[in-house]
């Protein structure tokens, strides 16, 4: 038996606290009698949401991506050139994390909907590393601003704010390393542009504990036994740290 919100979280559907929402909204079924929060379900009882049957996501698949540049990160199958579409992996999976559509590299796609809830989370400050090339050579000046925070203002979006420190490290004369705790929109870009600078090229290599490395642009490759295991071990660490032990 397992509670009914961690089985709709395996199953894909949502985050447990989504689930709790939905069950405490009285959608939830199971074997046709409404769910309460606390409600546990066993091997061959039927769990629906509305009408829909939710099949047990026992198999929790987390693929690393190398997502190229143009692809677009919606699940609006509307949209040309969607991630989804792209990809084009048989079970329905999400990503965790976007990359703008200009950018390239690293994404984690999903069928566990607490993972996603979780890496979503800008307060638990997960690491976050990019290489960036911009038009301009870098100075000591540029590195310096860029580690200690920069602000960035967008008065459409009503965004006015002062970057996070990171770490950045110079590895050329158009290029640096960057990591980051926190996941603004467009943030690198935007900081870059506040310093005079252009980002010509923007790549993610690694999300925590996971890498990049030579998985090829447009391709996919299932996460060991071993970046599994470190990637949930991380993320229950910072889940407990964050409420107290109460998940």
């Amino acid at each position: 038996m397992v509670r009914l919100n961690k089985y709709l979280s395996s199953a894909g559907v949502c985050s447990r606290r989504e689930a709790d929402r939905l069950i405490e909204s009285g959608r939830v079924t199971v074997d046709g009698v409404r769910a309460v929060p606390g409600t546990q379900v066993g091997d061959g009882q039927i769990v629906r949401i509305g009408k829909k049957v939710i099949k047990s996501g026992n198999e929790k698949i987390v693929l690393a991506v190398n997502k190229p540049a143009g692809i677009i990160c919606t699940e609006d199958m509307r949209i040309k050139n969607n991630i989804i579409r792209f990809l084009k992996y048989p079970r329905r999976i999400t990503y965790a994390g976007r990359l703008d559509k200009d950018s390239e590299g690293l994404l984690i796609m999903t069928n566990d909907g607490e993972l996603i809830n979780h890496m979503m989370r800008s307060r638990y400050g997960h690491e976050k590393e990019y290489k960036v090339t911009v038009d301009r050579p870098l100075t000591d000046e540029f590195i310096e601003k860029m580690s200690g925070g920069v602000r960035i203002t967008d008065k459409e979006k009503g965004l006015d704010v002062v970057t996070r420190p990171c770490r950045v490290s110079k590895v050329g004369k158009y290029t640096f390393f960057i990591i980051l705790t926190q996941g603004l929109n467009r943030q690198i870009r935007r900081m870059c542009e506040a310093l005079g600078y252009k980002v010509t090229r923007l790549i993610r290599v690694r999300i925590m504990n996971i890498e990049l490395g030579g998985l090829k642009p447009g391709t996919y490759r299932k996460l060991s036994e071993q970046e599994l295991e470190e990637l949930y071990e991380r993320a229950e660490k910072t889940e407990n740290a964050g409420t107290g032990g109460i998940t």
